[in-house]
């Protein structure tokens, strides 16, 4: 026969398991929220750079005309 005494031990167990899980979890949360602050904040400086990449190829491709028309020339 199975005896169904809960006993001092096994709620204070539980209860700092719970806890203990509740401070994970809290923490976790706070790195997540930390990380998406983070996340928006470099979003407008990635796209600067994006655009800035983009000019430079543009630039790239500019002087490989002129480079191309300079050797082309007698």
């Amino acid at each position: 026969m199975i005896e169904r005494k809960i006993t001092a031990g096994f709620v204070l167990a539980l209860a700092l398991q719970t806890g203990g899980a509740l401070v994970w979890a809290g923490a976790a949360a706070e790195r997540i929220s930390m990380l998406e602050q983070r996340a928006d904040i470099a979003r407008p400086v990635a796209e600067r750079l994006a655009r800035v990449e983009a000019h430079l190829e543009a630039i790239e491709n500019q002087l490989d005309r002129i480079e191309a028309r300079l050797e082309a020339k007698p």
